[in-house]
């Protein structure tokens, strides 16, 4: 996982309006990343009040290029354009940021950091599928998080089946804490940074802008 890179894109605490900038922009990011041969990712969507829209979402993304592509991106990201929820609202600047999540947040996996355990599985009623210990608990030491698996009356098929489901519920344990603390992060904020954009989109086609900074702003006005 080290050599992955995650990008969380946000509406911060922006309207449904952002929230629907947040989705467009995901979509836009994947389908640009995937053209370079980056193999993108989703790996948790916030949905949003209004249907389509996305309060955030993390995409992991690997290959060559990758811490490249994605700082072309990081920053806030402009949407120019009416509303899609309330039609005759004056307000035409919509904004998501898009931001590389440390490295150093996200815990690597070490087999060396689970203790494994067997016991009894028992079946309905309280009746043992057999009378070996095959069931097996995994524990990941650093997070204290504990799976069980006992499918098998193999102890050694359940304890794959058990650092499977570890792996997978350590994974989403660490993207949900991650989208907590950018959400915390949000919360000490009124609102997104709106200055120099490092992308502008203009209209429904949520085409980008590639005129200078000055004849945006004149669009916008």
């Amino acid at each position: 996982m080290n050599n992955d890179i995650i990008i969380q894109i946000t509406s911060g605490r922006g309207p449904a309006e952002c929230c629907f900038v947040v989705a467009q922009v995901l979509r836009k990011f994947m389908l640009e990343s995937q053209k370079k041969g980056l193999n993108p990712e989703i790996i948790n969507q916030s949905p949003g009040i209004e249907p389509g829209t996305l309060v955030s979402a993390l995409v992991k993304m690997a290959g060559e290029g990758a811490e490249a592509f994605a700082g072309e991106w990081q920053g806030t990201v402009l949407w120019v354009g009416q509303s899609p929820f309330r039609k005759y609202h004056k307000r035409k600047n919509w904004y998501a940021g898009v931001y590389l999540i440390p490295q150093n947040n996200i815990h690597s996996w070490n087999e060396s950091d689970i203790v494994y355990q067997t016991l009894r599985s028992s079946g309905p009623g309280g009746q043992h599928v057999n009378k070996t210990e095959s069931a097996v608990r995994a524990t990941h030491l650093p997070s204290g998080i504990q799976v069980l698996a006992s499918d098998s009356r193999s102890q050694i098929q359940n304890k794959k089946l058990a650092t499977l489901r570890l792996q997978e519920k350590l994974t989403a344990w660490q993207f949900t804490d991650l989208v907590q603390e950018e959400y915390d992060k949000w919360n000490k904020h009124n609102q997104l940074e709106r200055g120099n954009p490092v992308k502008v989109f203009k209209g429904w086609e949520f085409i980008e802008v590639s005129l200078p900074l000055v004849c945006i702003i004149v669009l916008m006005l």
